[in-house]
């Protein structure tokens, strides 16, 4: 059993060597574009519930 998790362990340090990682100035950017599209889906979502919610409202009344 230690000799299998020792084979996998090694395994696993020779792919993370081949893994290509982003530059900082990558993932800074990457972060912004994350941020920017949760933003806008949130005040989507948000402004669909409202409608949604105006809608209900107004057949309960």
């Amino acid at each position: 059993m230690f000799q299998k998790v020792a084979t996998y362990y090694r395994e696993v340090v020779m792919e993370m060597g081949k893994v290509s990682w982003p530059t900082r100035d990558q993932l800074k950017t990457s972060t912004i574009v994350v941020l920017i599209v949760t933003a806008i889906f949130a005040v989507f979502i948000g402004a669909f519930d409202w409608i949604l919610s105006q809608i209900v409202q107004w057949f309960l009344r």
